[in-house]
């Protein structure tokens, strides 16, 4: 997905104080597995044209921070035509697009977009590693992109700038929220430790499934570290019930009622009440335009 985003924050806000591209030795840009940080990573929100701004203004009353102009471009190396717009809050940045075309393919399906320090050897990483291209790389006015699938279907974006932004680090980091069978997980984790140089900070195989709405069932759950931020991976027989699995972003929050309080009053529907995860408290919610997101408050220390 062409960053344009990125571009409309640096002159919209004085966010993306460009600069020239960092000169890291390729160890070290391998060593870190070619990301830059999870400041730059955004989930990609796709909501109806006529919704576009009641989510961005929900989204925004919910976590705070400060939102791009918005405005209409083609993002695709084939013609189409969408809204766009950035909001960065310090529990995580979503890129928003309302296309007003159909939006062509692989586009649409892509979860997440990560900045990455060279691209060909990024690419190169991933497809080693058990990634599929779902588009060949394709340039941009500041930069090129590529769409990429892991095993179990997980899809995500990889970007590079011509010149690097400089955003302030965020106050909590999201997760990526990963929901798979016992058939791809194995694979994907591998591969995904493999290409990102992570770490797996928790594997509990004998979790309840009460927390993905299936009591009585036991599922995993895998943690993982990397310098593309966070991510939950969710083991289970794949029979989930609504809302789970459609949730691809959980937030961190230091208080969580408050924040269901503020997303409440803007327009948000609570779709599970708060329950308990990982010694936390978390709820599930759906913005206008029906993005749906978990939204958490860390376990007491």
């Amino acid at each position: 997905m062409i960053r344009f985003r990125n571009l409309l924050a640096a002159s919209a806000l004085g966010l993306a104080m460009l600069t020239t591209p960092a000169t890291a030795a390729p160890a070290a840009e391998a060593a870190s597995g070619y990301a830059v940080g999870p400041q730059y990573d955004t989930t990609h929100v796709y909501v109806p044209e006529d919704q576009f701004d009641s989510f961005v203004t929900s989204f925004s009353a919910t976590f705070g921070g400060t939102t791009s102009k918005q405005g209409v471009f083609q993002v695709t190396p084939t013609t189409s035509q969408t809204k766009s717009q950035l909001v960065l809050t310090p529990a995580g940045t979503v890129s928003v697009f309302g296309f007003k075309t159909p939006i062509p393919y692989p586009f649409g399906a892509e979860r997440t977009g990560y900045l990455v320090t060279d691209m060909d050897a990024a690419v190169a990483s991933a497809v080693k590693n058990g990634a599929t291209r779902l588009i060949t790389t394709f340039p941009d006015p500041i930069g090129r992109d590529v769409v990429v699938q892991w095993p179990g279907g997980v899809n995500m974006q990889l970007y590079w700038h011509t010149a690097k932004p400089n955003y302030a680090p965020l106050a909590t980091v999201p997760e990526n929220r990963v929901y798979l069978t016992a058939d791809a997980a194995d694979a994907f984790v591998r591969h995904w430790l493999a290409y990102s140089h992570g770490k797996v900070t928790a594997d509990d195989r004998n979790v309840s499934g009460a927390e993905i709405g299936q009591p009585g069932k036991t599922i995993r759950r895998i943690a993982i570290d990397s310098g593309y931020g966070k991510m939950l991976v969710l083991v289970s027989d794949g029979q989930l019930p609504w809302p789970y699995g459609r949730d691809m972003t959980g937030y961190q929050v230091s208080d969580l009622a408050a924040t269901l309080d503020k997303a409440r009053a803007a327009g948000v529907e609570t779709l599970v009440p708060t329950y308990d995860a990982l010694g936390r408290k978390a709820a599930i919610v759906r913005f206008p335009g029906g993005y749906i997101a978990e939204i958490h408050q860390a376990a007491a220390r």
